[in-house]
């Protein structure tokens, strides 16, 4: 499924069924890779059962202009917000992520754009990717994921090791000059509340938002 929303229960749903009124507004999720540099312990690509009509396992990685298709299928009054996100990790396209980014900037520029990553794009793609997000991308959210590199790196699995860790600190404020809205996550109950206030310091010290996403087992 490349194009999607989200219904309650976490269900996953391509976008132009999820839409039952003409005032339902529904960010719109766009699911580009499978390829991930992390493999998290509480991730759901690993947890997550999923049937065929709903699955975000993608047999084969969509084309830019495939991609391109079904955007231009949508009903776009109904969109609120376009998620690059899915089941991998989109910097891993990066030039397929900044054409379609550009794109959906062409041809609806009203919506805001968003980018859920791990924040590990500069290592993946061996430069500062920051700078490539000026003016096609309104937010991006960041896995923060722990407070310090040792937990992270047990939280993560990154390909890249412990380094990791700051490097993705160090993509999150390079953003910040380049994108509106800098957010850092984490996940409750993977990380208990003294965690997650280590990491809020780390947040304000460095001028910039957490929030706390809520787990999802199923």
């Amino acid at each position: 499924m490349i194009l999607y929303a989200t219904l309650p229960g976490g269900k996953y749903v391509p976008f132009a069924e999820a839409v039952k009124s003409p005032a339902d507004k529904l960010n719109l999720y766009v699911n580009i890779t499978n390829r991930c540099n992390c493999a998290c312990v509480f991730c759901l690509r690993g947890k997550k059962k999923m049937a065929a009509e709903s699955s975000l396992w993608l047999k084969e990685e969509p084309t830019v202009e495939e991609v391109k298709t079904e955007l231009d299928k949508l009903p776009w009054e109904n969109v609120a917000e376009v998620v690059f996100c899915g089941f991998g990790e989109p910097t891993m396209r990066q030039e397929a992520l900044l054409e379609l980014l550009r794109y959906v900037k062409e041809i609806h520029p009203e919506h805001k754009t968003r980018l859920n990553t791990n924040g590990l794009g500069n290592l993946q793609n061996k430069r500062s990717i920051a700078a490539d997000f000026g003016g096609v991308l309104d937010i991006v959210s960041i896995s923060l994921n722990a407070s310090n590199a040792k937990r992270y790196f047990e939280l993560t699995r990154s390909t890249f090791g412990e380094g990791s860790f700051e490097a993705m600190l160090s993509f999150a404020e390079d953003c910040k000059a380049y994108v509106p809205q800098v957010v850092l996550t984490v996940v409750d109950k993977v990380e208990d509340s003294e965690e997650i206030t280590k990491c809020r310091a780390i947040c304000e010290k460095r001028n910039l938002t957490l929030r706390v996403r809520t787990y999802e087992d199923s």
